[in-house]
């Protein structure tokens, strides 16, 4: 007798018109049961039956996200795949923007601060320097639909007689290096500057954490507050900042103090300069002059050479966000003392976009 095997799946759902709320892969990672606990907390829980009930509406948009360039019917169909052998009913698109509405921004904003966070593990590797956990802040504009129930937030940019281009949205995040899990994020027009953006992030980092960020980051008084919240800093500084050294250090670093006439009391920082040669994949070699600012005023603990090359894992921010990086190589060495060998970089990066 012919041996034969069968594999079985079984597909667990509500009943009635809640079914659809089980549907997808999504609910793996955030369960219905969190989702319901939001709607709760937010007052978008439903008080009658629905075909379209708040929790379904919740994982429709989170898919609405995973295929931001498809259409409610396509996206609708791939959230149900599973099921398909249950005939749900399919939504009209009317009733799927009334559904959105309805349920509003709420919820889906304290979902997101309740499943953000650092994820990587103490110690694990990329995520981790000298028992501080690494963290990347950066920003990117992202374009919004030309349509006048947005545009009144997100204005168009303008020039001396007529509006061009798409209306551009912000988005500023805080993202954990080497696992790219996002901690905070803020957004808003693209009219304010990234730093005003980056303050509202500041409840996140603690003194667990060392941020990384470009020379946009480097105001007084933005890295004032984060030295207030317990947190490290590892910022490359604007080309206009000359620090006073008020101490030199062995490894080729030296203290200033930096804030005159901005902050009340001056903020003690450790000033690295390096050189930086940038080989790009055709061969073509630059060289940069880079000055770094910190608050890991210890140079035996944090030797200069490694947060130079500590410096890099910043880009990070900037990968979370989807973009194309070419591969590249760098050497570098902190004047006068410090140097480093060059060494060949097999992840993907991009070379310096601001001075």
């Amino acid at each position: 007798m012919q041996e034969k095997s069968v594999i079985t799946s079984t597909i667990e759902t509500a009943r009635g018109v809640f079914a659809p709320g089980h549907l997808g892969e999504l609910t793996l990672i955030v369960d219905f049961a969190l989702v319901d606990a939001v709607l709760e907390e937010t007052g978008r829980r439903e008080k009658r039956p629905r075909l379209l009930p708040s929790r379904v509406v919740v994982h429709f948009v989170l898919a609405l996200a995973l295929f931001e360039h498809r259409s409610y019917r396509t996206v609708w169909s791939k959230l149900t795949a599973a099921v398909t052998p249950l005939a749900l009913v399919h939504p009209a698109v009317s009733s799927l923007t009334r559904a959105r509405r309805r349920v509003g921004a709420a919820p889906l904003r304290r979902l997101f601060e309740t499943l953000a966070g650092p994820v990587a593990r103490p110690g694990q590797a990329g995520s981790f320097y000298r028992s501080l956990r690494t963290v990347a802040v950066d920003g990117t504009l992202l374009h919004t639909p030309d349509d006048e129930t947005l545009t009144w937030r997100y204005p168009k940019r303008a020039g001396e007689s007529l509006e061009f281009g798409y209306p551009l949205l912000r988005l500023l995040t805080l993202v954990e290096c080497g696992t790219r899990a996002l901690i905070a994020a803020a957004f808003g027009p693209e009219s304010e500057g990234e730093l005003p953006y980056a303050k509202r992030l500041l409840t996140a980092p603690d003194k667990t954490m060392l941020l990384l960020a470009v020379a946009a980051f480097d105001g007084n008084e933005f890295l004032d507050a984060v030295h207030q919240s317990g947190a490290r800093f590892l910022v490359r500084s604007g080309a206009r900042r000359v620090p006073t050294p008020a101490e030199h250090l062995g490894d080729g670093s030296y203290i200033a103090r930096i804030g005159y006439g901005v902050l009340r009391v001056l903020l003690p920082v450790r000033v690295i300069e390096a050189t930086l040669t940038v080989t790009m994949a055709d061969g073509t070699v630059r060289t940069e002059q880079w000055r770094l600012i910190t608050n890991l005023l210890d140079p035996v603990r944090f030797p200069a050479a490694e947060l130079v090359y500590l410096y890099h894992r910043r880009w990070q921010a900037e990968t979370t966000y989807f973009r194309s990086r070419p591969r590249w190589s760098t050497a570098a060495s902190c004047a006068p003392a410090a140097s480093m060998a060059s060494t060949k970089r097999s992840t993907p990066c991009s070379p310096p976009t601001r001075l």
